[in-house]
């Protein structure tokens, strides 16, 4: 059944493909309709949902809890897509539905974003599937939040985890009014953390390279402010339109520059392409990317002279500990698992495992709080991952100790479960290399008061007024 579930995901990816061409005429994230496409849901099975009148609210008690992704199968990240939902239906099927929380099982959706939008992908989880839990707000979630905040006032939910979500300001969430809990910290971290390795590197200069995507504007604003606290000089900051067939121009004016270092904040084809250019060009420079050069599209978009004749190739990320018994875990299941698309076996991948912690404490969380209402499980987002309480690891010994009236903080496979106001999670930064034969090498964690002292002088913060009304 799971291998039906991953060949399903490949195929809705195409036949979403074929509706981006349909719908060529494109909509945005206010719509009132979609454009019918396939949905993929755990357990292996496919449905067809069109646009229409809201018709769902939240499914009676002992029904499946719908997860409504918003997923990437067309656009920019549309190589990503099938893999990203499989991070999700892993920790679904694999733990959650073992035993669910308060009894009921979770059913998986999945709404493209690509040709639609978000704001609309999200109505239609909401309106239309009913969904409980919305997986992963996250670079469009501006132009709809005055819906969702309206939504969840009104319907004390749905919960919001999100493993994309580190566009969204770091003092929004963590609130029942607004349930958003993040997997992987911010995006403005990982610029950040870029310019941390340029300085380990001895780098004296950088070029900033960033396609025009409102999460890589924003990671490339932090690399930007951060070299220029560290005082490393910003040679060129140089933004370019996602998607393009050859960035050759751009890799001509880098190798001018002779930076130290050069930054990139853009997909994983496109980053590919510019440093396959300046490879091309005979040059030799320092290159460190973003977490979506963990995913095969990068490595695979390598020439072999790019690996083997630049001086460094690698990215920032959120790193992992597995030196706890939740690694162990976590580790075998994986490995055992045959969710994991091709390429995708290695559960060292860092949306594997950030992924599966946000997924198993949000069902932790749950159960604590005693219902699927954003008013209690807001709370209990902190209360399962902060001391005091009996330490865990796992979502099957978490979940007997709270069964059990037990106070737990659980520790998992990216540490320690602890939010911060805005629902920002307690994560170590990382920098991971990569080898010449296009391997992954270990990973270098910063220290972490390094991190937090420079993470600090790089953050954005959303202006609110007395009604709620923010921007950033």
């Amino acid at each position: 059944m799971r291998t039906r579930t991953r060949k399903l995901v490949g195929f809705v990816a195409l036949l979403l493909a074929f509706a981006m061409i349909a719908a060529a005429c494109g909509d945005d994230d206010d719509a009132a309709t979609t454009t019918a496409a396939p949905t993929t849901t755990s357990g292996g099975e496919t449905t067809t949902t069109a646009g229409g009148e809201a018709t769902t609210t939240a499914a009676p008690s002992g029904e499946p809890v719908v997860v409504c992704e918003l997923a990437y199968y067309t656009g920019e990240f549309a190589p990503y897509g099938p893999s990203l939902t499989a991070d999700v239906l892993f920790p679904i099927d694999e733990v959650i539905n073992t035993d669910p929380p308060l009894g009921r099982s979770w059913e998986l959706i999945s709404e493209d974003i690509g040709t639609v939008g978000e704001g609309q992908a999200a109505r239609t989880c909401l309106e239309q599937h009913g969904a409980e839990i919305l997986v992963s707000p996250a670079h469009g979630y501006r132009t709809y939040r005055d819906f969702f905040l309206e939504w969840v006032a009104e319907h004390d939910g749905p919960l919001a985890p999100t493993v994309h979500g580190g566009t969204i300001p770091g003092n929004l969430g963590g609130n029942p009014a607004e349930p958003i809990f993040r997997a992987q910290g911010l995006d403005e971290a990982l610029g950040m953390t870029g310019v941390l390795h340029a300085e380990d590197l001895g780098a004296e200069s950088v070029v900033i390279f960033a396609t025009q995507v409102e999460g890589f504007q924003l990671a490339a604003d932090a690399a930007e402010k951060a070299a220029e606290a560290l005082g490393i000089e910003v040679l060129a900051r140089i933004d370019v339109p996602a998607e393009q067939p050859t960035y050759r121009a751009e890799a001509e004016r880098i190798v001018d520059l002779a930076p130290g270092a050069v930054i990139v904040q853009a997909g994983s084809v496109e980053s590919a392409t510019l440093i396959n250019a300046v490879s091309e060009s005979g040059s030799s420079l320092n290159w460190i990317g973003e977490t979506g050069w963990v995913q095969p599209e990068f490595i695979g978009g390598l020439s072999q002279t790019a690996l083997e004749d630049q001086q460094s190739i690698g990215f920032a990320g959120v790193s992992y500990r597995n030196d706890i018994p939740a690694w162990d875990f976590y580790e075998q299941i994986y490995l055992a698992s045959d969710i994991p698309p091709e390429g995708q076996e290695d559960p060292a991948g860092i949306y594997h495992y950030t992924t599966y912690d946000l997924m198993v404490q949000t069902a932790l969380a749950v159960e604590y709080g005693g219902s699927y209402n954003a008013s209690d499980w807001a709370p209990a987002m902190f209360a399962v991952g902060d001391a005091p309480g009996t330490v865990c690891y796992t979502y099957a010994e978490c979940l007997a100790e709270i069964r059990a009236g037990n106070d737990i903080d659980y520790e998992g496979v990216t540490g320690s479960g602890k939010y911060t106001e805005g629902g920002v999670n307690d994560q170590f930064q990382s920098y991971v290399p990569v080898l010449p034969d296009g391997t992954f090498g270990e990973q270098q964690v910063f220290d972490p008061e390094r991190v937090l002292e420079v993470t600090n002088l790089v953050g954005t913060q959303a202006e609110c007024d007395e009604n709620n009304v923010c921007t950033w």
